[in-house]
């Protein structure tokens, strides 16, 4: 026989009778608010300290790391492209690319131009530049493109 409906389990609350779970400010803010599109959070500021003499070196020596990878990658894929070292697991560059580095070749191919655009302006323009200071020396440069005119003579 089965069990009268009003003696069936219940799903039970880890809350007990008679008490009710905390509330805090901002819940009850938005729950004042009936459903409206706009929601006001206080949020507390945060104090960000200066940068140390040791930091701020660290960040640029890391900034110039960083300006100078495409660089390196660029002349890596040209090799990797030239000799075709990638021709024991793929057939094509574009495959190698997409597969080994997650980019088509067209990527690869910016990068490789990149790192030609940067060995130029190293090589013809910035001669007498300590290394250091290739990137912030505040000259402006036009690459000439192969077959072109000088830009700033047109």
């Amino acid at each position: 026989m089965q069990k009268p409906f009003s003696n069936r389990n219940k799903p039970t609350s880890t809350v007990s009778a008679g008490s009710e779970p905390p509330v805090s400010k901002t819940q009850q803010d938005i729950s004042s608010q009936n459903n409206q599109d706009v929601v006001i959070l206080d949020v507390p500021a945060v104090e960000v300290p200066e940068l140390t003499e040791q930091e701020q070196s660290d960040r640029l020596h890391l900034e110039r790391r960083v300006e100078r990878a495409f660089f390196e990658a660029g002349k890596a894929l040209t090799e990797l492209r030239d000799r075709r070292l990638y021709r024991s697991t793929h057939k094509t560059f574009e495959d190698y690319c997409r597969d080994r580095f997650g980019h088509s070749r067209q990527k690869s191919n910016y990068l490789i131009a990149a790192a030609d655009v940067y060995e130029n302006l190293t090589t013809n323009c910035c001669q007498n530049l300590p290394p250091e200071d290739l990137t912030t020396n505040g000259s402006q440069f036009y690459p000439l493109v192969k077959g072109k005119s000088d830009p700033l003579q047109s």
